[in-house]
């Protein structure tokens, strides 16, 4: 888990993304970081704000993210559920397949299974592929022409999307071929699982205690983060 702050990311009681740092990283509540920083608990709140939206205006879209994809040997694709307070109109937010309330976060990993993009946060009850759609990351790659892996969820998302065989009435049995290619396939997808959990161990990925609006700006400047203490960002 991240602990100090990375270069980039300055740690001086004058600026403002150093109140953001220990919020990311050990989960501080606007209490304590005012008290750290000797400054009210609203000003805290509001440097946090903003070091946020500072923070992730750094972060790729996604054609940016899918030009630097095509530089790769190829990506791997995933979403993961980011859990969340229950909103009020919480039934859009609810997801079946995890059974709790969150956001769906489309993220990309590279063959190492370090985090490269992360998708704008839609709400849990939307599928993966879907997301990815919606998101625009489906045409990105294909356009980019970047060989991407992903599991059955994505089946039938085409382009340049590679998802594992899978029975169906018309196909009642795999061959010992595509049992073999899916088992390769399975190999690679796991490393990619690295990249989701890199990010959730941000303290503040645990539970997101705030508007779902707010989740997008917010993975957005966890990305960054991640990135900058990787020596990975060119943002």
């Amino acid at each position: 888990m991240p602990n100090g702050a990375p270069d980039g990311v300055a740690s001086a009681p004058g600026n403002k993304p150093s109140s953001f740092w220990p919020t990311c990283a050990g989960g501080d509540t606007y209490a304590r970081l005012a008290s750290g920083f000797a400054i009210g608990t609203t000003t805290a709140w509001r440097y946090v704000h903003e070091s946020v939206d500072l923070v992730a205006a750094l972060a790729d879209d996604v054609h940016t993210a899918a030009r630097k994809a095509s530089r790769l040997a190829y990506v791997i694709l995933d979403g993961t559920l980011l859990p969340i307070d229950r909103p009020a109109d919480d039934a859009p937010y609810y997801s079946g397949k995890h059974h709790r309330h969150g956001v769906n976060v489309q993220f990309l990993a590279d063959p190492a299974g370090r985090p490269v993009w992360a998708s704008p946060a839609l709400p849990g009850a939307v599928h993966d592929l879907t997301a990815a759609r919606r998101t625009g990351l489906i045409d990105a790659l294909t356009g980019a022409g970047v060989q991407v892996f992903a599991d059955r969820g994505y089946q039938g998302a085409g382009g340049t999307i590679r998802t594992p065989f899978k029975r169906h009435r018309h196909r009642p049995r795999l061959s010992r071929h595509q049992k073999s290619v899916n088992r390769s396939h399975a190999r690679i997808r796991a490393i990619g699982e690295r990249a989701a959990a890199t990010l959730k161990a941000w303290k503040v990925l645990v539970r997101l205690r705030c508007y779902p609006r707010r989740a997008t700006v917010i993975v957005q400047a966890i990305l960054v983060l991640q990135l900058i203490e990787e020596g990975r960002c060119s943002g």
